[in-house]
Order: structure tokens, then sequence, then C-alpha cells
């Protein structure tokens, strides 16, 4: 494999290894097991740990960015919100994806994972936004979704049988934009 190859190889490893530890509680170790890689190697292609997790999450918002941008092409208003949805809606289906995302809000207490979550969601708003002419208030609510759909689905709600979690997941509790049902 080239140095790129080994490079994307090690980041899809750093977003399993990161989506089940976060970055306090994942070892570089096994990250470099899982990639079939060295922990020397490893630290050649990114310089510290933190390194990887921020290198990590910005391959989860690529994939979300890539995937907003082409749901919504040629769409505006609540059409391209509802696009939007739809595909982020598809997205959680990748539970890596999804836990990688949460831990990074969680590491958010360091100063370069919270400068590059911000960045990342910061863009993800602006692309709504330019896409749909959707004002503040009503990206608010569709980002707002957006993060219940994520703590829904990190509890398994979809696949709860109780009453609350069900109402919860229910559509009818997300009709301000009909941003779809995440079960």
């Amino acid at each position: 494999m080239s140095a790129d190859e080994r490079r994307e190889s090690v980041l899809d490893a750093a977003v399993a290894e990161f989506a089940r530890g976060g970055l306090a509680g994942t070892s570089t170790e096994a990250i470099a097991a899982r990639a079939g890689i060295s922990q020397p190697y490893l630290f050649r292609l990114f310089s510290t740990k933190k390194d990887l997790f921020i290198a990590a999450y910005r391959r989860a918002y690529a994939l979300i960015e890539s995937r907003f941008i082409e749901a919504s092409e040629g769409l505006t208003g609540d059409e391209a919100l509802d696009a939007i949805a739809r595909a982020y809606h598809d997205l959680l289906n990748d539970r890596d994806l999804l836990l990688v995302q949460l831990h990074t809000y969680a590491a958010s207490g360091d100063a370069e994972v919270q400068a590059a979550a911000r960045r990342c969601y910061g863009h993800l708003w602006r692309l709504a936004e330019e896409r749909s002419g959707a004002d503040p208030e009503r990206l608010r609510m569709f980002f707002a979704m957006g993060m219940l759909w994520n703590v829904a689905v990190a509890l398994d709600l979809p696949d709860l049988d109780e009453t609350w979690a069900q109402a919860l997941m229910s559509t009818k509790s997300v009709r301000s934009g009909d941003y779809l049902d995440p079960a």
C-alpha cells in the first residue's frame, strides 16, 4: 500500500475504535492493530493520538457534508431541508459515524477538538442555510431534530419497546418540517 492508502486504512480503523472508546478511552495500539500496522508507523502517519482523533472526526464530517450536498443538489426551501434530513437519517445506520460525532462533542473540552468540531458543525449549518434559504429559527429546529436523532439512535430507542421511547420516535413529534421518523 502507498502511504496515502495506508493513511486511509488507519482512518477507517480509527473511526471504528474511537466510536467505541472516544479520545481518552481508545488506545493507539488498538487502532494500529486494527489497521494491521505497528504503533510506531501509526505515529509516522499521525503525529499524535489527538491529531488522529480529529482526522477521524473530519472524515465522518466529510461524509456527512458530501451526502448533504448530493441530496440537496438543485433543491431549495423545505425540499432541500427534507432531502438533507433523509440523507442524515440514512447515515444514522452507520453507528460508528454517529458515535464518533458524539465522542467529539464530549471531547470538546480540548481546545483543538472543540475548534475542529465548531468549524465542521458551522459549515454544515451554513450549507443547510445556503441550500434551503431557511431562517435561523427553522435551522435551529432542523439541527435540534438531528441531535435528537443522534441521542435516540445512540440509545437504541427505535428498538426499545417502551411507551416514552415510541412517543419520542413518532413522526408526529417531529412534524415541524416533517423531518422523518428515525426508526
